[in-house]
């Protein structure tokens, strides 16, 4: 058995409805005013300039990339523990 890094992103895609002057105006709002954090829900701190927003509940996800990893000699083949590397 060997272990592999599997890079993988999980997009939502999705539409807010923004009341702005215009589109570049629109997109700075939503780029400012809005977010989505890992376990919570999507959400804007100005609810002023936002009438709806339509997101699915389950994202598509994308591998990205398959990497096979090299066991250090100080790591033990037998291992089998799932390890989360955060950045």
């Amino acid at each position: 058995m060997k272990t592999y890094i599997v890079k993988t992103r999980f997009v939502f895609d999705g539409t807010f409805e923004a009341l702005a002057e215009n589109k570049a105006e629109a997109s700075r709002i939503v780029e400012n005013c809005c977010g989505l954090a890992m376990g919570g829900n999507i959400h804007t701190n100005n609810r002023k300039v936002f009438s709806f927003w339509d997101f699915p509940m389950h994202p598509e996800k994308v591998i990205v990339s398959v990497k096979s990893r090299r066991i250090s000699k100080n790591r033990s083949n037998s291992s089998n523990h799932l390890k989360i590397r955060q950045k």
